[in-house]
């Protein structure tokens, strides 16, 4: 499906002139909006779309009218808590100053709060596979301002776009302390529904014994893991499940032994 990029409603000419930088740099099309619905662009144009507002950019997928855009979501209060007791960070075994390299971004929540925790000695790369979503979340972690408290662990988030199993086929042996994977969900969460307008453009790809194996080849501490409670990943390949009571989601880890670090 291409991808289109628009203003809002009503622009303004620094909008305007947005929308057309972004769709220099994304090689799209920019559309000018006439004061159409997005429903109706998607009738027009037969494109998802990209809207550049005054505060943030919209990714609303063909058929879709509630849109995808950045924010911290669950980091906001994940980091006002004890942050060495975030389920993340605890079952992951990371430390302040450690690599993190998270294979499926989504909403950033996971890297933020990791980010957040290893300081500005550690580095965090994330993948988005769907160019679009990684765009927004690039744009969002460089300049979303609202919560001051996270404008440097955001900041320091690196977004790739690109496949994770791809990505991490570039890279050599031991390489990030920790990698992580969270797979979308074969069962849909209905309490998370942040990424509900971007679901069915996401990245549905489960795990399969190639990405696990590569994951192992650049992780130095720890693979991991999360799923729904409900999965047999975490047995299938040999993770050491994190059972959480009255949860929706589990952790599971690999521990990497075998490597001295």
């Amino acid at each position: 499906m291409p991808t289109i990029i628009t203003t809002a409603y009503r622009p303004t000419a620094a909008a305007a002139a947005e929308a057309e930088r972004i769709a220099e740099e994304l090689d799209i099309r920019f559309i000018i909006r006439s004061k159409r619905s997005v429903e109706k662009m998607h009738d027009d144009e037969q494109a998802d779309i990209l809207v550049a507002s005054k505060e943030r950019l919209e990714f609303y997928p063909m058929g879709k009218t509630e849109p995808f855009f950045f924010h911290p979501n669950s980091a906001a209060f994940r980091t006002k808590r004890p942050l060495e007791k975030d389920p993340l960070i605890e079952v992951s075994g990371l430390a302040p100053g450690d690599s993190f390299f998270d294979c499926t971004l989504g909403m950033a929540s996971d890297a933020i709060t990791v980010s957040q925790y290893i300081g500005s000695a550690g580095s965090i790369v994330g993948c988005e596979s769907n160019p679009d979503i990684a765009f927004i979340l690039k744009t969002g972690l460089s300049r979303y301002d609202a919560m001051p408290h996270l404008t440097e662990a955001m900041r320091r988030v690196q977004v790739v776009s690109s496949e994770a199993v791809e990505y991490l086929k570039t890279l050599d042996d031991d390489v990030f302390d920790v990698v992580y994977m969270d797979p979308m969900f074969t069962e849909e969460i209905k309490e998370a529904s942040n990424f509900t307008p971007v679901r069915s453009s996401a990245n549905m790809g489960q795990l399969t014994d190639e990405w696990l194996d590569q994951a192992i080849r650049v992780a130095r501490k720890a693979v991991v893991l999360k799923a729904h409670f409900r999965s047999q990943d975490f047995e299938k390949y040999g993770f050491e499940r994190r059972v959480r009571p009255n949860t929706k989601f589990h952790y599971g880890v690999i521990k990497i032994k075998r490597k001295i670090y």
